[in-house]
């Protein structure tokens, strides 16, 4: 005896779902990656440029602030900016990102649990 299970499309609807997610997400990955970020340390005295890739555009260090005598403070600074940067890509990143993937509600993704009937 076979069973007949009806096909209400949730599945297939479910499938198309995650599809888009996934187009979404690679076009959003796309523009973040092509993005610029600017981030400052030392009140203005070091700048730098980074793209979506964290990879450092340009690096622009006020005259005044380089003292031959104290390569550390000047070290610091430029940490401080470019870890800057990162975290200004990195948050960027993970809110675009959950725009899209909160959509869906999937366990151990955030933003993504609770697809009727998937868990």
């Amino acid at each position: 005896m076979k069973v007949r299970i009806p096909n209400n499309g949730g599945m297939a609807d479910m499938l198309k779902q995650a599809q888009k997610m996934q187009e979404d997400m690679q076009a959003k990955q796309a523009e973040l990656e092509a993005a610029e970020y600017t981030a400052a340390a030392g009140g203005g005295a070091v700048t730098v440029k980074i793209n979506g890739k964290r990879e450092i555009l340009s690096l622009d260090i006020a005259p005044e602030i380089v003292d031959p005598e104290d390569i550390e403070t000047l070290s610091d600074i430029v940490m401080a900016a470019v870890n800057q940067a990162i975290h200004t890509v990195d948050e960027t990143a993970e809110a675009e990102m959950g725009k899209i993937t909160g959509q869906m509600n999937l366990p151990g993704m955030p933003g993504m649990s609770g697809i009727p009937g998937l868990f």
